[in-house]
Formats: C-alpha cells, structure tokens, sequence
C-alpha cells in the first residue's frame, strides 16, 4: 500500500482499514491528512480487491478535530477573494471547506464505508463519519459539533448529513448547544449503530465488511450505495423508480444475475465476476455533478 504521513493504510481479505494515525495530537485533521483521505478513497474504488473499507483512528482518540496548532491556523483561508467587479467571490474554489471536500469524496465511494470511532471524535472527527455508511462506537468514544463553540459554523457538509440521520430537531440541538456527549447518547439518537466495550470494536466492524465481501456482488453493492444516498435528496419517487428500473434492467442482463441464481439453486457461495473498475452499467453515473465537484 502507498506510505501516507497522517494515515495508516492496509488491506487484507478484501477489506481496506484506514486508521488516521497521528496519536501524538489525537489524530487531528489538517491540511495533509484531507489530502491523504481523499487519496486513500480513490486508491479502494480502483482496488477491485477491496469490497469494503473501515475508517478508525490510533491511539486514544478517532479524531479531536481541526488542527488549531500554529497560531489557530487550522481552519481554511479567512473570507472571499474579491472578484473582477471588487466584491467578494462567495464562489471562488478556494474557500470550499477541507473537511466537506473529504465527505463529498466518501459520499463517491462506490466501496462500503464503516467507521469504528475508538475514542473522542471532535468537529471534524464527528462530520467526516457522517458521509460513512455503518458507524460503530468504542464506549469510550464522544462526539462533539462544536463550531458555535469557536465561532464558526458545522462544515463538512454536515448540514446536509447529520438531520438526515438523526432529525432535525436532535441535530440542531447539539450544534446550537456544541457539547459533547457519550457513545449510548448517540446510538440512541441513531447516530451510531451499536456501542462496544475494549477490544471489541475493530472485529465487530470487520465482521460487517466481511459479511459484505463474502457474499456479495460487488457491482450490485456499489449501485445500491450511490442510488440510497443520492436518493436521499430526491424530490420525487419517480426519480427512485428510474434509476431502480434502470439498474434492474443491467444487472438482469449481466453475468452476477446468471451467478447469483446458480449458486442459489446449487446451494453453493456465489462467484461473481463483474467488477467494479470495468462493469458498471452504461448509464453510470446518472447524476449531474455540482460545479465544484
């Protein structure tokens, strides 16, 4: 795997574990490790070998947020550029937010993305978990979206994610009040999945990837994560029942259909061949793009 100075990457049984590893200061996010993120993301969606991908932090901490070492400067360039007319350039690449260029990055994945929050998971240890598909909490881990708190506002396009799986009332609530609460707190809220006490953590989130990995197909999986997400913001099901109708039709046509089927009438674990990096169907991907992206 590719040496990374702020991450810690390795694959084994078609499973990639990406561990942000700076101990020494609570594995907090800077300008490298958004880089090395969203590096990391494209090298698991060109591994066909990869079926799933954990994201966990070493050490004591998932993440303790930006880092404001240096003088405070751990957050992105201060205002707008001005534009050709004098007044500020609201859409100007170079104020997009790093931590929102991370989610977008995870929200792509056609990979799988399960996060095992080990420890205290602070800002942007808390958002970039929110684009992640299955979040499992050490019961030592807290969480905390703490803008208000620093006079600054949630990022990482958690504006968009974290009401969607929590509702809008609890979500306001902890970015209004910028506290930070406990594992139980958040698995009742939905935030997180299940809670797990020592060492139990890692095998509990490898167990799920493996169930993934070991029985699934993995051009199937990578359609059904873009068509939950993005049809999360769908104004009509009309806009589900094309995409569906048109996934149904491709994967009827392809050779994982033809696989799936045999190995259920010959009660034998499936072989599927279609993969991810040269199978997807022709129609994808379906969505425009926002200008940024």
């Amino acid at each position: 795997m590719t040496d990374f100075e702020t991450l810690a990457v390795d694959a084994a049984d078609r499973i990639m574990t990406v561990t942000l590893s700076r101990p020494e200061k609570l594995n907090a996010f800077n300008a490298t490790m958004r880089d090395e993120l969203i590096a990391a993301f494209d090298m698991s969606d060109a591994d066909d070998e990869v079926r799933a991908v954990i994201v966990t932090g070493a050490g004591r901490a998932f993440c303790a947020g930006a880092d404001l070492s240096g003088n405070g400067r751990g957050f992105a360039n201060p205002g707008a550029p001005l534009g050709p007319d004098g007044k500020e350039d609201w859409s100007d690449p170079s104020i997009r937010d790093g931590g929102g260029l991370v989610t977008l990055r995870i929200f792509r994945s056609l990979k799988p993305v399960i996060a095992a929050c080990n420890g205290p998971a602070v800002g942007i240890g808390a958002t970039m978990q929110l684009a992640m598909d299955i979040r499992l909490a050490s019961d030592t881990a807290r969480y905390g979206f703490v803008f208000a708190r620093r006079g600054i506002v949630p990022e990482a396009c958690s504006s968009w994610f974290l009401p969607r799986i929590v509702g809008i009332s609890r979500a306001l609530e902890w970015c209004y009040s910028g506290r930070v609460f406990g594992a139980e707190e958040a698995r009742e809220s939905g935030l997180v999945r299940s809670v797990h006490q020592g060492e139990g953590l890692l095998p509990a989130a490898r167990a799920i990837a493996a169930e993934i990995a070991e029985n699934t197909a993995p051009v199937s999986v990578a359609l059904t994560r873009q068509m939950m997400w993005r049809m999360m913001g769908a104004a009509s099901p009309m806009e589900a029942h094309r995409v569906d109708s048109r996934g149904v039709a491709a994967r009827v046509a392809s050779a994982d259909v033809r696989e799936g089927v045999a190995s259920f009438l010959e009660k034998r674990p499936a072989a599927f061949s279609d993969r991810v990096s040269t199978d997807m169907p022709g129609y994808f991907p379906w969505w425009t793009d926002e200008p940024w992206q």
